[in-house]
């Protein structure tokens, strides 16, 4: 049996085909390969992380600024409100308007949220009183778990103080049914907080208003200063009679007692009665008779104006003696206090 020789061949480096290297890279284990899938996979998450905690940041700056600006809304637990930062500006008694409220919020809900600020305990009252006061009868009248919570606005706490009163002022100005001894009394209380004087109070709360309107509200201040404890319903007496008040009180030391005389001989007295007997103290306390009143010129010229309203248009025509509206409205239906009060502002206003 013959032998096989084995033989050492070397190969000439030109002998190795073309297009192959003369080292082989190193082969990667599974271990190395499933190491630097990781590591990569690691670093996309990292990234990841990293740009929603970017995000994140920017949302919550975001957020405080909303918050700051009382831009943001949530449900606030009805029981968690209060108001005892700020005095309200509206009278004590019931507002016989509320019922009107309510039955629009059955109907369609709450169109407009109430404002408040946070608080360590709860909410503080800043906007709303009307709606909060709407809300908690509805609660106890319906025992409906919709009415445990209200919308409103969220302010940040650390709002300042005057700011705030601002606020509340500002969106009171809007209403018709507000009286100028509520607005004085509101800035009577501001300033006993701040440290003010009344007449800087008025100024810097009612900013917004009239220059005439602002120097209404000091006479009020005034009336409300002299026989504010003798009052029972100072929102009741109209611009005329306060001011008429408040110029006999003036001229004549003694007037004040005897209009306190007058009231409490009647302590039982209803805000008709009250303002009756102011009324009569101001006839009574006239030093000099009224002139009697100059005959007004009659003339035949007749104006019609036409109103879009949301409930139509209104048809309004004006001539001597007469001032007539045209509306598809049952006008017989309204509340006569609310009758009577739209009727006296429209007198007045033309008085202006």
């Amino acid at each position: 049996m013959s032998k096989r020789r084995v033989f050492d061949i070397d190969f000439d480096e030109a002998a190795v085909p073309a297009g192959t290297d003369n080292e082989t890279p190193a082969r990667r284990g599974p271990m190395a390969a499933a190491i630097s899938e990781n590591a990569e996979a690691l670093g996309v998450r990292q990234a990841a992380e990293a740009e929603i905690r970017a995000e994140n940041d920017r949302l919550a700056h975001e957020y405080v600024a909303l918050k700051k600006n009382g831009q943001i809304v949530g449900l606030v637990p009805l029981d968690d409100v209060k108001m005892s930062k700020l005095v309200r500006d509206r009278a004590a008694d019931r507002d016989p308007d509320l019922d009107e409220l309510k039955a629009s919020i059955l109907a369609v809900g709450l169109s407009n949220p109430i404002h408040v600020e946070e608080t360590e305990s709860g909410y503080e009252l800043i906007q709303g009183f009307r709606r909060l006061s709407a809300f908690r009868e509805l609660r106890a009248e319906t025992g409906e778990a919709r009415f445990n919570s209200i919308p409103a606005t969220l302010q940040a706490r650390g709002a300042q103080l005057d700011v705030l009163y601002r606020r509340m002022v500002d969106e009171n100005l809007v209403r018709r049914d507000i009286s100028f001894a509520e607005m004085a009394q509101l800035a009577m209380s501001y300033a006993g907080r701040s440290g003010q004087s009344v007449a800087a109070a008025i100024d810097g709360l009612y900013a917004s208003a009239g220059r005439q309107k602002r120097s209404y509200i000091r006479h009020f201040a005034h009336l409300l200063t002299v026989l504010g404890n003798d009052l029972k319903f100072p929102e009741a007496i109209p611009r005329a009679t306060g001011l008429s008040l408040v110029k006999l009180l003036e001229d004549n030391p003694r007037f004040a007692g005897q209009v306190r005389a007058v009231l409490n001989s009647q302590p039982a007295r209803d805000a008709v009665l009250e303002l009756s007997l102011l009324r009569s103290a101001v006839t009574g306390g006239q030093s000099r008779p009224k002139a009697s009143k100059p005959s007004v010129s009659r003339t035949s010229a007749r104006t019609t104006i036409k109103l879009n309203r949301p409930e139509g248009v209104a048809k309004v025509t004006a001539s001597s003696g007469r001032f007539e509206v045209a509306l598809d409205h049952d006008f017989g239906a309204i509340e006569p206090r609310r009758l009577e009060a739209a009727a006296r502002a429209f007198l007045d206003r033309l008085k202006d």
